[in-house]
């Protein structure tokens, strides 16, 4: 991880939340006495001042909150008005502005002096902007947390030397030194060294994964219990870690069709709000004849329709639901995918690697009767380990013998098997092509073969001097929670399908075994993307997939859902990562999903309801202009407190299953 990145990541948020912050007590530390100074009097029934004065001391005293501290406020609003694109901005520079001048304008008793209300807008618009600022940095912690999840310095071999840098020191090729309970520094290869690492925060798996020479370590997992020698494969902003916090600020930055929405709304609205401003104005003023009357009225509705907390709505809400996601490994690398995921009715998964684990497995052993289970194990692994297939190396993992049998005569059969002599008996291994081969007889064990080829499992049959003396069955495992996320999906009544290039029994016996309804087999990579589009006929699709076959298939999609264990291009392309691997995180997204959209149309509805209740009350001129501005206040402070409940109801969620 860059430091510069870290630090500079950091101090943007801060500068922004310091920056109101210091605005916010300059304003009312001018505020205060304005306040005092228009009200105190009256509450104690003694005239502090002469109106003259009093109206003079408003003005300066209002001068620094309006023009100093709300500059970047009154420049942003005005410049609407040379643009002709308006925004919330516009409405409260311009109420500000005129409540202002109404000070001078009573100097000469040509209207009330609206000058200390004017500050007073400012001071709360400024306090509600500050509260705003605090809700984003905390929304964007979660990314402050995954960047303190990477380790600070690298201890490396330079010469014959172990020395500590700086991990933005690190090049590519720097052999670390990582002791146990040290945070591994950056992606890489283990070169010498054998320990145990905690990848939780990768994969979400409790159990720590055991690495050897020759496998790959993520950035900021734990190293348990022996010294690895890792080269740096990875660096800075292309490490694992990095790419997260890349996807995850990018999400954040994203836009909602809905929020684009609320743009368009508010372009319209804050222009339709000045004509009303006007048309009201001339209106008091003609039948009231009380210019003041008339402005104090303008100012109110200029103020309580600013839609400030509509600018909120949406952001704030796909902060906090983006901010969680990636909190769970959910990682919403497109905003729009939040609008859309609630709208898929059918979720179509690629098949390894993503419903299942995506190498092979020893899942059955079936020993003849008088012959032992180890003594099987023992002779297939011994030959098996001389070959380089992974099927072979799924019963040579499966066995982890300390020592094997030797073994003459070895010969590999291309898509049939092995062959060779242990001490003076004749082994072969291999599919039913090899035993009809090699003339061994197989009737009598038909019914074990055919019940292992109709679960989908790729079968060697074990023959020892030309008798059978057992069987292995090796398939690809599905991962642990599959089934029950399908089954959840099912529940939910989701269209759930299966793609994948495997032929039809292996793929039915899969889907069978998971719950799912439809299944699409012998498909090549290239036809996947076709396929998601037949289906796009029907509504939107959901694309889960891990592999470079899929890229085209989660672009295809309404949503790509894209596994983060698998290859960078299937990531790149996807919409969604699930940084976990596992399909609970489908689930969980559809969660997400749902409860972060049903908060941003709950929060455009709390913006629009104060400005739509107060505006014909500010109309007939029943509502003062500090009343204005603390309700409009408050829709703000409504839907960043609506907002973080959204934080909660989703730990809730995510924390059942």
């Amino acid at each position: 991880m860059h430091d510069d990145h870290n630090h500079s990541e950091i101090s943007l948020e801060e500068i922004e939340i310091k920056s109101w912050k210091k605005r916010l007590i300059g304003s009312w530390i001018f505020t205060v006495p304005i306040v005092l100074i228009m009200y105190l009097g009256k509450l104690i029934g003694i005239e502090l001042f002469s109106e003259q004065l009093m109206n003079i001391l408003l003005l300066i005293l209002g001068f620094p909150v309006v023009f100093i501290f709300g500059f970047e406020t009154i420049k942003a609003g005005l410049r609407g008005f040379y643009s002709l694109y308006f925004n919330m901005d516009s409405l409260i520079s311009l109420g500000t502005i005129v409540a202002y001048i109404t000070g001078f304008l009573s100097l000469f008793s040509i209207s009330q002096n609206y000058s200390g209300i004017s500050s007073m807008i400012m001071a709360i618009f400024i306090t509600g902007k500050y509260v705003e600022a605090i809700a984003r940095g905390k929304a964007s912690m979660e990314i402050k947390k995954l960047l303190e999840l990477g380790a600070k310095n690298a201890v490396v071999l330079r010469g014959n030397k172990e020395i500590e840098i700086p991990i933005s020191e690190v090049k590519i090729g720097d052999i670390i030194i990582v002791k146990p309970g040290e945070k591994i520094p950056t992606d890489g290869i283990v070169t010498k060294g054998e320990s145990s690492v905690d990848e939780s925060m990768v994969t979400g798996e409790s159990i720590p994964t055991d690495k050897i020479k020759g496998s790959n370590v993520i950035g900021a997992t734990i190293n348990q219990d022996g010294i690895l020698y890792v080269k740096a494969t990875k660096v800075g902003k292309d490490t694992f870690l990095a790419h997260i916090i890349k996807l995850v600020e990018e999400a954040q930055g994203t836009k909602v069709p809905i929020q684009k929405l609320a743009d368009k709304i508010t372009s319209v609205f804050v222009p339709a709000i000045l004509v009303l401003t006007i048309l009201v104005f001339f209106n008091w003023l003609m039948f009231s004849n009380d210019l003041s009357r008339a402005l104090g009225i303008g100012i109110s509705v200029l103020v309580i329709a600013c839609p400030c907390a509509l600018g909120l709505a949406t952001p704030i809400a796909l902060m906090v639901g983006s901010g969680v996601g990636a909190k769970n490994g959910i990682l919403i690398r497109k905003g729009e995918a939040i609008q859309t995921m609630k709208e898929v009715r059918t979720i179509v998964f690629d098949k390894t690697g993503t419903i299942t684990k995506g190498k092979p497995e020893v899942t059955d052993i079936h020993a003849k009767p008088k012959i032992k289970e180890s003594y099987l194990l023992e002779i297939s692994a011994s030959l098996e380990k001389l070959s380089g297939h992974p099927i072979a190396k799924a019963i040579v993992d499966r066995v982890n013998a300390k020592k094997y049998r030797e073994v003459k005569k070895f010969k590999i059969l291309r898509g049939r098997g092995v062959e060779g002599y242990i001490g003076n008996k004749y082994i072969a291994i291999g599919n039913r092509t090899l035993m009809k081969e090699k003339d061994i007889d197989v009737k009598s064990s038909l019914n074990i073969i055919e019940k292992f080829e109709d679960e989908g499992k790729t079968l060697m049959i074990i023959s020892e001097n030309k008798k059978i003396i057992g069987f292995i069955a090796v398939a690809d495992a599905v991962k642990e929670d599959s089934a029950f996320a399908i089954n959840e999906l099912n529940k939910d009544r989701y269209k759930t399908v299966m793609i994948t290039g495997d032929n039809e029994r292996t793929a039915k016996a899969i889907a069978r075994e998971v719950g799912i309804k439809d299944v699409i087999a012998n498909v090549l990579p290239e036809d996947k993307a076709r396929i998601v589009s037949e289906l796009q006929k029907n509504g939107m699709v959901a694309f889960i997939g891990d592999g470079i076959n899929d890229a085209p298939a989660l672009k295809q999609s309404n949503v790509g859902i894209a596994i983060g264990t698998g290859t960078d291009i299937a990531i790149e392309a996807g919409d969604i990562v699930l940084a976990k691997g596992s399909l609970i995180g489908v689930v969980q997204a559809i969660q997400l999903s749902k409860s972060t959209f049903k908060k941003i149309k709950q929060n455009l509805f709390w913006a629009f309801a104060y400005n739509t209740i107060a505006i014909p009350v500010a109309v007939i001129g029943l509502l003062h202009p500090v009343i204005a501005e603390i309700a409009m206040a408050l829709s703000s402070i409504t839907v960043v407190v609506n907002a973080n409940l959204l934080r909660n109801s989703l730990n809730k969620k995510f924390r059942r299953m």
